[in-house]
């Protein structure tokens, strides 16, 4: 009988006290790769995911909820492979159930605004006292040492980072991504940073903390391009539908839609004026080599764009693809998902409420690593209502009496 392989982070237990997107998409990645995730929420609300619009419950998928026992999308996505326990960071005893739960994990990972953990008492000082083994992240919009205490969401981090100005035409309005790109990006440098801490913890035995600024990810990406050095060039610094500097390359409509085609060296750059049906544009001195292409991106683009608008998506793409030009059609999202390459990976999933089937295909993120000796998924835990595993975690893990942990409720601790 063939054994079925370990995840590669089994036997690491998390303390997840994140909320909304950046640190649960943290912990998600966390919780996919095998470690045992206990998420933190207040008693009164619990994270803020679970009110986002749409949800799925008995009536399919409403965007208003309209039951109790309607599940926001946003939560079932997030809260994958997690167990929930209620807890109200801000009473006093909840410092002391914070500290049992740290002595028997690995790792903690937080959201806060930068302090806002070391005010209720949850912060890695705090942490580092229970457990000097403790890896212990913070995810915030600007850094742990932030003095300002600012807060970030996505569009912000996106409009500070510089992002909004590296896409959209010149001369028009600055763009937003489609996805909240911030949220998403500061997670796996939170990810890289937990476990290269957990491999230094091999060798000194003592954990520490991680510190990640979702403003600092974003813009070490928007850094990646040279601006000043494109400004000094004459190049200009948005790039629109294409990139002129590698031209051509970029995004070209067709007659029902549009296609992405990268002819960047020479014989790229032939094969699509063959498939053009203008092989003469390659001995054109407009066209003739990389870099008077790149001077003549402008007329050079709307030679090919003159050529595409009179072709469907897929006839451009076989042509370009008969000569070996990287081409692919702009696809919508949803399409996106299914695509048998990224489903047989399980690099999307499905999701679904518990006790409720959907006929819609409801698909998420899964976890977009292979390994050849290990695999990835999610325990079969999900924390539908606000401490689901109190007594899991509380009774079983941490040992506390039904008096104890009656005594905590009435207080409103958990």
């Amino acid at each position: 009988m063939t054994q079925t392989p370990p995840r590669p982070l089994e036997g690491l237990r998390v303390i997840d006290l994140t909320r909304a997107l950046a640190g649960p998409y943290a912990t998600l990645l966390l919780a996919g790769l095998g470690a045992e995730v206990i998420k933190v929420e207040q008693p009164q609300g619990g994270d803020l995911a679970r009110e986002n619009s749409p949800y799925v419950g008995r009536d399919g998928i409403v965007v208003e909820r309209r039951h109790e026992d309607d599940i926001s999308i946003s939560h079932l996505t997030r809260a994958r492979g997690k167990y929930g326990v209620a807890l109200d960071l801000k009473k006093p005893e909840a410092r002391q159930v914070f500290a049992d739960l740290v002595r028997t994990a690995d790792i903690v990972v937080e959201n806060f605004t930068a302090g806002t953990a070391d005010r209720l008492g949850v912060g890695y000082e705090a942490a580092r006292a229970a457990n000097p083994r403790i890896v212990y992240c913070s995810l915030s919009g600007f850094g742990a040492d932030d003095l300002e205490g600012g807060k970030a969401m996505d569009v912000i981090i996106q409009a500070l980072s510089g992002a909004m100005f590296s896409s959209g035409e010149p001369g028009e309005p600055p763009v937003r991504f489609g996805i909240p790109i911030a949220d998403m990006l500061a997670p796996v440098f939170s990810v890289i940073g937990i476990l290269a801490a957990i491999e230094q913890r091999h060798r000194t035995g003592v954990g520490q903390h991680v510190d990640v600024s979702m403003l600092g990810a974003l813009t070490s990406f928007v850094a990646i391009e040279n601006w000043s050095a494109m400004a000094a060039a004459g190049m200009a610094s948005r790039t629109g539908l294409t990139v002129r500097r590698l031209s051509p390359f970029g995004v070209f409509e067709c007659a029902d839609g549009y296609v992405a085609l990268v002819a960047v060296h020479e014989k790229l750059a032939r094969g699509l004026f063959r498939a053009m049906g203008a092989p003469e544009l390659g001995d054109d001195s407009r066209f003739a080599s990389r870099d008077v292409r790149v001077a003549n991106a402008h007329d050079l683009e709307e030679r090919i764009n003159a050529w595409s608008r009179g072709l469907p998506t897929a006839e451009v793409v076989r042509r370009l693809e008969a000569e070996g030009v990287p081409v692919a059609p702009v696809r919508h999202p949803e399409d996106a998902l299914v695509d048998p390459r990224v489903v047989g990976r399980n690099e999307t999933m499905p999701i679904a409420h518990p006790d409720y089937d959907s006929e819609i295909d409801l698909r998420t993120a899964g976890i977009p690593i292979q390994f050849s000796e290990a695999r990835t998924g999610f325990d079969d835990a999900l924390p539908v209502r606000i401490g689901e595993h109190n007594d899991a975690i509380y009774r079983t893990l941490l040992g506390y009496s039904p008096e104890m942990l009656e005594k905590l409720s009435a207080a409103g601790v958990v």
